[in-house]
């Protein structure tokens, strides 16, 4: 089932990066080679723009290149190694010296309803579910504040400071404070109204929106990079892993995010947790992960599917999101040595006391044990965490609201 089947949610699933200034350069030849495909400390620094994505619910990327090489396609296979999800990339060539609006055009057959588009050459940390929560129709830019516009362009707001009313991407000549953009937008297919087969996404579309009042713009704290203007060297010694690289909260599902009704799989049977959307949403903004690692034996005695729990899960991570807060990955297991199905009867290092879900998610997301934190409700989430190096907290008689509320750095 495709996530379009879930009529009214906020996630965006599908993600476009255009590498350079549209399709221009021929990515073959090295000289030629886009900033973006770069080593930027141990990975190349689009791999690091994939990761960021993918927290908030990205399952697919469409790169514009002008031109496909093997050089290009082993940076892609590259880059999937450091992802903590498999996601499908695509590239989308583009065979005509388009701009990027142009390119944007010659890939519409292969996008979403809705999908983010930012430039390979920017990247920016903050806390995405918020943009999500703001832009849930028509066209968005994130943007943020910036202390010096002579370094960037500008965005001037309306009055009612909810879209844009001018947008400037040559640095300013003063010095100002003011809005610049983040290079991260959320189009829908409206968008494509004012496409044309070589046509400038800065100076033409951009600016058509503008006038149509069709781009809202969302302002959010966070961390920006640009390398464009950037020397290989520079890119390379860029430390963006000290920001990337986060803490991590880890939450058991049942009795600490809802209601421990026994064996929870649909959503007719899901009660939510007193405040538990914005706790999660305080954790957010604070910069960790947040994960969710559950014991699901409600699939082995035959209560429900794994494909309902997934469908439920779906749903769960995104009412989260609308609360601006954010699931970046979940586990669960359906194994029990005494399940009435005979595939998932067994024994698990997956199943709690287990620490097989936590592992998993530390190796793939690089996570230092000692930087996480392990919520539940129940003493096999005591031993999972102490059996994975993190702390482990325990929810109840106290609620997770209470107890973050409660702890320093959130």
């Amino acid at each position: 089932m495709r996530w379009d089947d879930f009529v009214g949610g906020i996630t965006v699933r599908q993600c476009v990066i255009v590498l350079e200034d549209g399709v221009s350069a021929s990515l073959p030849a090295e000289s030629a080679r886009s900033k973006a495909l770069a080593p930027c400390g141990d990975r190349p620094f689009l791999a690091w723009l994939m990761r960021e994505m993918q927290r908030f619910g990205v399952e697919e990327f469409v790169v514009l290149v002008s031109s496909c090489s093997a050089q290009l396609e082993d940076v892609i296979e590259q880059i999937r190694s450091f992802l903590p999800k498999q996601p499908e990339i695509i590239l989308s060539t583009c065979p005509f010296s388009s701009g990027t609006g142009g390119a944007l055009l010659n890939s519409e057959p292969l996008l979403q309803e809705r999908f983010f588009f930012c430039h390979g050459e920017a990247l920016f940390s903050g806390n995405l579910s918020r943009f999500l929560q703001q832009a849930r129709e028509g066209n968005s830019v994130l943007v943020r504040s910036a202390d010096c516009l002579s370094r960037y362009g500008n965005v001037r707001l309306q009055p009612d400071g909810e879209y844009v009313e001018d947008l400037y991407f040559e640095p300013a000549r003063s010095s100002a404070v003011g809005f610049a953009s983040s290079g991260i937008y959320i189009f829908d297919h409206s968008v494509f109204d004012h496409l044309i087969e070589n046509c400038s996404l800065e100076k033409d579309v951009l600016p058509a929106l503008v006038r149509n009042r069709n781009l809202r713009a969302v302002p959010l704290s966070g961390t920006f990079w640009d390398i464009g203007k950037m020397a290989d060297d520079e890119i390379q010694a860029l430390d963006v892993s000290g920001t990337l690289l986060r803490p991590a909260v880890f939450l058991d599902r049942d009795g600490v995010i809802n209601r421990d009704h026994g064996w929870v799989g649909t959503r007719k049977r899901f009660e939510w947790e007193s405040n538990v959307r914005e706790t999660i949403a305080r954790i957010a903004d604070c910069g960790y992960h947040i994960f969710i690692v559950t014991n699901q034996s409600g699939i082995a005695r035959g209560f429900y599917s794994e494909r309902d729990l997934e469908h439920l899960m779906d749903w769960v991570i995104d009412s989260i999101r609308e609360y601006g807060g954010n699931i970046d990955d979940w586990r669960y297991c359906p194994m029990h040595p005494e399940a009435i199905i005979e595939k998932y009867r067994g024994a698990s290092m997956d199943r709690k006391p287990g620490p097989g879900m936590l592992l998993d998610l530390m190796k793939r997301w690089e996570l230092c044990p000692s930087s996480c934190l392990m919520f539940g409700d129940q003493p096999s989430d005591m031993a999972a965490a102490r059996a994975a190096g993190m702390e482990g907290v325990t929810v109840g008689p106290a609620l997770l609201a209470e107890l973050i509320a409660s702890r320093e750095g959130f």
